[in-house]
């Protein structure tokens, strides 16, 4: 039977982490896409695809700008949740802990 790698977790985390990143970019910039190529087949026009794009160019650039920030402020895991940061677990041991 194979050693499980201490490392092993960790590149499955980045791994979710990058693929998390990509989809808070890929989907608003699709969906605002779509939305713009219905709006110029319907009015004949041609400039809300473009538009469109960039706006949901902003939003997934936010989003991931979200993302990353609560990641790592939550104390910089690869996920955002570590088992060295709980906090529940820390409130609980303070309150047993006072008088």
């Amino acid at each position: 039977m194979r050693k499980k790698r201490p490392y092993d977790k960790s590149v499955y985390q980045s791994l979710a982490l990058i693929t998390q990143f990509g989809l808070n970019m890929l989907v608003p910039i699709g969906l605002m896409c779509a939305l713009g190529i219905y709006l110029d087949r319907k009015q004949e026009t041609s400039f809300w695809t473009i538009l469109l794009f960039f706006i949901g160019a902003v939003a997934g650039a936010q989003n991931v700008y979200r993302m990353a920030k609560r990641i790592y402020s939550d104390g910089g895991s690869a996920a955002g949740k570590d088992s060295s940061h709980d906090i529940s677990g820390e409130a609980e041991k303070k309150e047993q802990d006072a008088p």
